[in-house]
Order: C-alpha cells, then structure tokens, then sequence
C-alpha cells in the first residue's frame, strides 16, 4: 500500500519575515482588487498561513493598511525628490505636478487607498501619518516658494495646497477613466495649464497697482 505523502514542512520564519509576507500579499490584492479586495482571509491564503497569524504580528487591518499607506507616502516622496530644478521656479512647479500625476498613474490603486481608507470607529491617524504628508507639502511649498518670492509663508501654505487640490481633481479623474467625461484634453497638459494658469494669476495680481497706491496718485 502506498503511504499518504506527507505535507511538506513549512519553514520556520520570523515575526519580522511573517509581517513583510503580509504586507506584500496585502499590497499585492489592493493592487488587484483595490481596498474592497483585502480581507484576512485572503492574505492568509496567499501566505500560507492561517488568518489568526495576521493578528499575532499586526494589531488589526488598519495597522496592515497603514503600513502599505507609509510605504508608498515614502515612494512618492522619493519619486518627487528627483524631479530637479533645472529650467526655473516656475517650472519646477509644473514638474512636481507632473511628476505626481505620473505616479498616481503607476499606482492607481494603491494611490486610491490612501483617500479610501477611513480608520475604525473614527480613530486618528498616527502622528507619524501626518508627518509624511507634511513632508510631502513641504515640497511643493518650497517650489512654490521660488516662484512666488514676494508671498509670505502663510501665502505659500496657501497656495501649495489650492494647487495640489487642483492637481488631486485632474488625477482623480484621469486615473478612474473619467477625465473624457470632461475633456479629451490629456491630464499631462491639463495639469501644466492648471499650474501656468495659477501662478500667471499671481504675477497678474502683483503687477496691479493697488487701490491706495492709485489713490496717492490722483
């Protein structure tokens, strides 16, 4: 009689080798499926393990998503950090733009998961959350900076963020395969006259003699 053949041993790993296999199969279903797509069982089953080893190394799926959302904060901050000033101010702005655009469009997904995720029974976000996205601001508020000397830090504040809004739009919509509802314009260029446009406005705005100037001279 043949002997039932026995299940191949599994290899022992670390808690620290366990948590980097989940996160990789977590990161690898939200690529594929998007957040709805991730469930403990899921991992369990790309891993090999058993849903319950996901708890004895992370708190809870928030902690798991939170790991992903950190990682890819990092590549992004990476990605815009090689954008290089090299035209001028101005363009600087515009490249950082673009250069955001390009990455959302490498990582749709995975980019849609850091405005998807909501923690449970409203939670904060962990300081070190907030950190990166200020770091993040932080270069584009620097660029901005450049182009607009005469404007103060909380202008800069300001303005980085009406532009980064106005540059998440064109990304939303163009990385869902909506942006033909609207124009068939490429985001690429969209996001170019968004930044011209805004900072055209500015050097506009500065040019213009202001009321109690125009008044001294009457």
């Amino acid at each position: 009689m043949k002997q039932n053949a026995k299940a191949p041993r599994r290899v022992k790993r670390s808690p620290d080798e366990i948590r980097e296999l989940i996160v990789t199969a977590a990161t690898s279903l939200i690529e594929e499926h998007g957040l709805e797509g991730l469930s403990a069982r899921e991992v369990a089953r790309k891993i090999n393990y058993s849903p319950g080893t996901l708890y004895n190394v992370f708190a809870d799926r928030d902690e798991i998503i939170l790991t992903i959302e950190a990682r890819l904060l990092d590549r992004l901050d990476s990605h815009l950090s090689k954008v290089r000033n090299g035209k001028g101010p101005r363009e600087y702005v515009v490249e950082l733009a673009r250069a955001y655009l390009e990455f959302t469009h490498e990582n749709p997904k995975l980019w849609t998961l850091l405005f998807e995720h909501r923690l449970a029974n409203g939670k904060p976000a962990p300081n070190w959350y907030q950190e990166k996205l200020d770091g993040l601001m932080s270069q584009l508020e620097a660029a901005i900076a450049k182009a607009m000397p005469d404007k103060s830090k909380k202008d800069v504040q300001r303005s980085a963020r009406v532009v980064w809004a106005g540059v998440h739009g064109i990304t939303s919509l163009s990385t869902t395969d909506k942006l033909s509802n609207v124009t068939n314009d490429a985001a690429n260029d969209l996001v170019g006259d968004l930044v011209g446009t805004y900072l055209d406005g500015f050097e506009d705005q500065k040019a213009k003699p202001s009321k109690r100037t125009t008044r001294r001279r009457n």
